[in-house]
């Protein structure tokens, strides 16, 4: 067995993540499955499997994906790039201080 083998990336903590963010950042252009499947000329449940991770997303596929949400792809993927502790840090709310 080979040790520098990737791990198979539809199971990855990473793909994970990336379709984290591509729900959020379908939520963020205020559409739901319905609207977002409109605009890829793409039924609901399309938009589901590839949200679920049932169905894998491909490149081409995540371009058509922010162009329908009218997001620059690089923005999608340097939210990815950030470290998970940043990511926790900015994510908390502010203690109270009464």
């Amino acid at each position: 067995m080979k040790k520098d083998r990737l791990p198979k990336s539809l199971y990855s903590p990473t793909y994970a993540r990336f379709l984290v963010e591509l729900r959020n950042t379908r939520l963020d252009a205020g559409l739901t499955q319905i609207d977002a499947a409109e605009r890829l000329g793409r039924p609901q449940s399309f938009v589901s499997k590839c949200e679920s991770g049932e169905r894998r997303v491909d490149v081409a596929e995540f371009l058509a994906f922010c162009q329908a949400f009218e997001v620059d792809p690089c923005e999608v993927i340097r939210k990815l790039l950030k470290p998970k502790a940043e990511e926790k840090r900015k994510s908390r709310k502010p203690l109270d201080s009464n």
